[in-house]
């Protein structure tokens, strides 16, 4: 199976491919409507529930899909485990609402890149676009702080089975200091200027990372580090 962050290193240079999948047909229409005038990024597809965003998925190879967590037929955190066995894998950002902190602690521990609120301006959502590509988690500014606090009073950073600190120790330096970057939410790119490397090299880093902690995605990875105390 293609590794994500493989799928994001391809993307480089070409048009990102985005998947929608949303049972209202007015919010596919006006995420679709924004995206198609971002440069850099292209539309291949639009479902209506999760059966047929995991067939349109599978069909069209998207980069990144930005999915619905309620839809009919088949929901957005019951879609995700199949997106996530596809190959190669797409990016998942998961599309709420304010209240839905439950379900959006699921699907981040599914392994979900991260989340964006429906409300969100266009700017925004096309930054979270061109993140999730980069291989960067998506975290809404909206809800990121009650999200995380739930997750890390609930002990649910998810990935291995491991106590938190021996999920650690097979870490170089450089692999926790990277990591205590992704918990401060810092980019490929940011994390690469703090530390004077390469935007490739960052990539190496939270690969083996992921690997080496068990974990899913970079958010799983980022509230690792603060469970640790790598992040106050």
């Amino acid at each position: 199976m293609t590794d994500r962050a493989d799928t994001a290193d391809a993307t480089a240079g070409s048009a990102i491919r985005v998947l929608l999948a949303d049972d209202e047909q007015m919010i596919r229409h006006g995420v679709h409507l924004i995206l198609r005038h971002a440069e850099g990024i292209e539309v291949v597809g639009e479902a209506a529930n999760g059966a047929e965003a995991v067939r349109l998925t599978a069909e069209h190879r998207p980069d990144v899909v930005l999915l619905d967590i309620r839809m009919p037929v088949l929901d957005g955190l019951a879609a995700i485990d199949r997106l996530l066995m596809l190959d190669p894998v797409p990016q998942v950002v998961m599309l709420t609402t304010f209240g839905d902190e439950e379900n959006v602690l699921r699907a981040l521990a599914a392994g979900a890149t991260g989340f964006l609120l429906k409300d969100e301006g266009p700017e925004e959502l096309i930054r979270a676009v061109r993140a999730a590509a980069a291989g960067d988690a998506v975290l809404s500014p909206g809800v990121t702080g009650t999200v995380i606090q739930r997750m890390l009073s609930g002990g649910a950073a998810g990935g291995g089975s491991a106590a938190p600190d021996q999920r650690l120790a097979g870490l170089t330096a450089r692999e926790r200091e990277v990591l205590a970057m992704l918990g401060e939410g810092l980019s490929n790119l940011e994390i690469g200027r703090r530390l004077g490397i390469g935007v490739g090299t960052v990539k190496t880093h939270v690969r083996s990372i992921l690997e080496k902690t068990g974990s899913d995605s970079r958010v799983q990875a980022a509230l690792l580090a603060h469970q640790t105390g790598l992040v106050s």
